[in-house]
């Protein structure tokens, strides 16, 4: 079965960073269109063939989503945090264009920003 558990959330002023990680088990995330969720919203999402990659317009220029087919992990890079950008996010296959989850989703992590 379909694993996914994210890390990388915490406290953060305003203005600061963090790096979220999605390490997959079930799942070859290299065979996937992958992405981030804020709650329900979609954030970012990274193509299977990885050339193309797709960011909700509240984080383009600020969050950088990537890929590590050596560890199987999924990562955003989230600079320039604002206070909306608070909550709980999630990692899973994306339905591309639709821009929803494919699996019931883990724990997630939780992301707070302070301002």
């Amino acid at each position: 079965q379909v694993h996914l558990v994210e890390s990388g959330g915490g406290l953060v002023q305003a203005g600061g960073s963090l790096r979220l990680s999605c390490a997959a088990t079930g799942l070859i995330l290299s065979n996937a269109d992958m992405g981030w969720f804020r709650q329900r919203e979609f954030v970012a999402a990274f193509s299977w063939s990885g050339n193309i990659i797709e960011y909700a317009e509240p984080v383009r220029g600020r969050f950088t989503i990537s890929r590590d087919d050596a560890k199987n992990t999924l990562y955003l890079q989230m600079n320039n945090l604002k206070p909306e950008d608070t909550g709980g996010y999630y990692c899973d296959a994306v339905r591309w264009g639709a821009w929803e989850g494919r699996h019931p989703w883990g724990q997630g992590t939780q992301v707070t920003v302070s301002s």
